[in-house]
């Protein structure tokens, strides 16, 4: 929050509202679905209501609680009337709905401006100090372990939602708190799908199977995807992943600090052009990762953020042909001093199971 404050001038503002649960939690450590975060130079106020009580007390840092009885926007709303003076209070118009804003307005008063916060948290939460790196790094390791101890299991036969209810168990068993998203098993045709439902189809030989997922460990995310083939491999297949392999890695050597979340998109995608494959590449490259499995930076096309040491990002290309099927490698990737460093583990080696 004193980093946050630090941010009120450039933005024009006396203070923040914070309304999104993951923004909350990174600034004072509440986990509850219902709350809101008034942060001033002066102190800063949790407003929930009677549910967190207990909650509330054990997990915030850093403000005071305020247990709301009539709503929390209008309890937010009046305890910026009663400041007695005019005000401009920064918000993320992304987390509020046009009703919340009217309702919010109505209770704070004339004397109260409302502007834009220009995502001033979620810039902040982009770059991870040592403890969300620990945590991060260890998310990353699990995740790539729950992969590794289930590869004896993924073989014809077994159906998509079977495989990714192991996979979901090994995360708990390695001490996740849960998937990051719900998990993504694709085989044959369907692995063409980016982010296709685990369905009832059974793994068949000679099918490629994508598989994405993460878990969540002390409320940070992992996540990971590999591909495999059930059997042996014709070619073509092999000069597919080995190209969507070396577009990772160029993605991954153009990152380091000062570089731009574009500038890393369009070093996977000139592999992918030089070998003809650029059109079946039909989404960014990665994302920022963090308390949400999509944050800031988004690696994509024009993305003129600049990365920093300590960002972590997912690096995943992949190419989708229809009828095929499709082929993703994702890793997460921190931002070191002079380059980047992989945190998830297992293997990309092409895998005939």
């Amino acid at each position: 929050m004193d980093r946050l404050r630090l941010c009120f001038s450039g933005l024009g503002v006396d203070a923040l509202l914070a309304s999104h649960p993951a923004n909350i939690r990174y600034l004072c450590e509440f986990s509850g679905s219902a709350g809101l975060l008034l942060v001033e130079d002066s102190g800063s106020t949790l407003f929930t209501d009677s549910r967190y009580t207990f909650q509330a007390r054990s997990e915030v840092r850093g403000a005071c609680i305020c247990i709301a009885k009539k709503g929390l926007l209008r309890a937010a709303g009046e305890a910026l009337r009663s400041r007695k003076r005019r005000l401009s209070v920064g918000f993320s118009s992304s987390h509020l709905t046009v009703a919340q804003m009217e309702a919010l307005k109505g209770a704070a008063g004339h004397r109260v401006r409302f502007v834009t916060d220009a995502n001033a948290v979620e810039k902040l939460r982009a770059v991870k100090d040592s403890a969300e790196l620990a945590y991060m790094a260890h998310a990353a390791k699990r995740i790539s372990q729950v992969f590794e101890d289930a590869l004896p299991l993924i073989k014809p036969g077994i159906s998509e939602i079977e495989l990714a209810g192991i996979f979901e168990f090994g995360m708990k068993r390695l001490g996740g708190a849960g998937p990051s998203f719900d998990t993504i098993v694709a085989s044959g045709a369907r692995s063409a799908w980016a982010h296709a439902r685990p369905s009832y189809n059974a793994l068949k030989k000679g099918e490629l199977v994508v598989i994405d997922q993460g878990l969540i460990f002390v409320g940070y995310c992992s996540d990971m995807t590999r591909t495999v083939f059930i059997g042996s491999a014709p070619r073509k297949v092999r000069e597919l992943y080995r190209a969507v392999l070396e577009a990772q890695e160029a993605a991954k050597s153009a990152i380091r600090p000062g570089v731009t979340a574009g500038a890393v998109d369009r070093a996977a995608r000139a592999v992918l052009k030089r070998l003809g494959l650029a059109k079946y590449f039909t989404h960014s490259t990665g994302h920022g990762l963090g308390i949400e499995v999509h944050e800031m930076p988004r690696l994509g096309r024009g993305e003129e953020f600049v990365l920093q040491k300590d960002m972590v990002v997912t690096v995943e290309p992949g190419i989708y042909l229809q009828g095929l099927g499709g082929i993703r490698i994702e890793d997460d990737v921190v931002v070191t001093e002079n380059g980047s460093a992989d945190l998830t583990t297992a293997t990309r080696e092409f895998l005939e199971l």
